[in-house]
């Protein structure tokens, strides 16, 4: 497979693996940016062959992260059970559907729901600077659960901008600071990853080597900015995460 690409073409998806890696742990919505050089560089494949790839090079940066924040932030184990169980069988069950119907009329809600979270974020410039959780730590993991299960299927049938939608549930819905938001999102996303390649990998829908050349570029990116992100705290977070909606 590998002999078949170009030097071009290998260059641009390796950079789009990095950045991708490093927006992707820093605010979420690496996506935004891996999937669609990847639609670029292979538009003879099949929409989910692509986007299983996609989930296969993402969840090495992304379990990257997650270790990086976990080793500095601490972060409820309860509301990640919580948040991670139902956000695996979500994402499962979208890639499931992923694999047997087309995404194209997806796409314009996808650019909606970013304007609207992008609105929201920009109108309220204190939002996700202090945690400041809200309700009590029941109200929490329900609404943690309905949000894992909805945006992990929302992760397996289509994808780009997961961590985005996480952060936004977790910074204005539950009251966390960007930072502490972050480190709960990449957790959460390793879950929707796995559950999806497990998906997409038993139909067949991976090109596995370029899976694991992307995944070594995204990890890179990932390590490097969840350090910003940690070091930065969430006033960094916060603007990266409008840059990414953006």
């Amino acid at each position: 497979m590998l002999s078949d690409i170009s030097t071009l073409t290998l260059v641009f998806i390796l950079v789009a693996a990095f950045s991708a890696g490093f927006v992707d742990a820093i605010a979420g919505g690496g996506g935004l940016i891996q999937l669609p050089a990847l639609l670029i560089s292979f538009p003879d494949r099949e929409v989910a062959e692509v986007a299983g790839t996609n989930k296969l090079g993402s969840i090495f940066g992304t379990s990257a992260a997650a270790l990086n924040y976990r080793r500095n932030i601490k972060t409820d184990p309860k509301l990640l059970l919580a948040m991670v169980l139902p956000a695996f069988i979500g994402s499962g069950s979208g890639s499931l559907l992923a694999t047997q119907i087309s995404t194209e009329q997806l796409k314009v809600a996808i650019v909606v729901m970013l304007v609207a979270v992008f609105a929201y974020t920009l109108a309220r410039p204190d939002l996700g600077k202090v945690e400041v959780l809200k309700g009590a730590a029941k109200r929490q993991r329900t609404v943690g659960a309905v949000a894992g299960l909805t945006i992990g299927f929302y992760d397996g049938f289509i994808g780009p901008g997961t961590g985005t939608l996480l952060m936004i549930v977790l910074v204005a819905a539950l009251g966390f600071a960007f930072v502490g938001a972050s480190a709960i999102a990449k957790v959460v996303n390793v879950a929707t990853n796995v559950g999806a390649i497990m998906v997409f990998g038993i139909h067949g829908a991976v090109i596995w080597q370029i899976g694991i050349i992307l995944g070594i570029a995204n990890i890179t990116g990932a390590v490097i900015g969840a350090r910003l992100a940690i070091k930065g705290g969430s006033t960094l977070v916060r603007k990266v995460f409008l840059l990414v909606t953006v």
